[in-house]
C-alpha cells in the first residue's frame, strides 16, 4: 500500500522512478513469498509420494503452474510500463508453453481412458 501511494505521488514528477518503484515492489513481494512457495511445493511432493503418483506428472504440473505465475507477473509489469501489446504476447507465449507441457499428461489420460473402454 505504501508503495502504491509513493508511486502515485512520484508518477506526476518522475514517471520513470515510479515505474522502477512498482517493479522493485513486485519483485520484493515475489521474493518474500519464495519461502511459502517452496513449502507448498514440498507439501505437494510429499502428498504425491504418499499417493504413489508418478513424480514426473507432479513436476510437470508444478512447472505449468510456475509458467502461469511468471507469465502473469511479466505481463502485469509490461502493462504497468504501458506496453499492452507486448503484455498480450507474453500471455499468449505462456499459454502456448503451458499447452506444450500439458500434452504428455493429456496423452497418458487419453490412453488410460481408451484402455478402460471395453471392446
Amino acid at each position: 500500500m505504501v508503495a502504491t501511494f509513493l508511486a502515485l505521488i512520484i508518477k506526476e514528477q518522475k514517471p520513470n522512478f515510479a515505474f522502477l518503484l512498482v517493479v522493485f515492489t513486485g519483485c520484493f513481494i515475489f521474493l518474500f513469498l519464495v519461502d511459502k512457495i517452496s513449502e507448498i511445493i514440498l507439501m505437494l511432493e510429499k502428498l504425491a509420494i504418499n499417493a504413489k503418483v508418478n513424480m514426473v506428472y507432479v513436476e510437470t504440473i508444478l512447472k505449468i503452474i510456475g509458467i502461469a505465475y511468471i507469465a502473469e507477473f511479466a505481463s502485469q509489469i509490461t502493462k504497468d510500463a504501458g506496453q499492452g501489446a507486448i503484455a498480450s504476447k507474453i500471455e499468449l507465449a505462456g499459454k502456448i508453453l503451458i499447452l506444450a507441457m500439458g500434452i504428455p499428461i493429456l496423452t497418458v489420460m487419453i490412453e488410460t481412458i481408451i484402455k478402460m473402454i471395453p471392446g
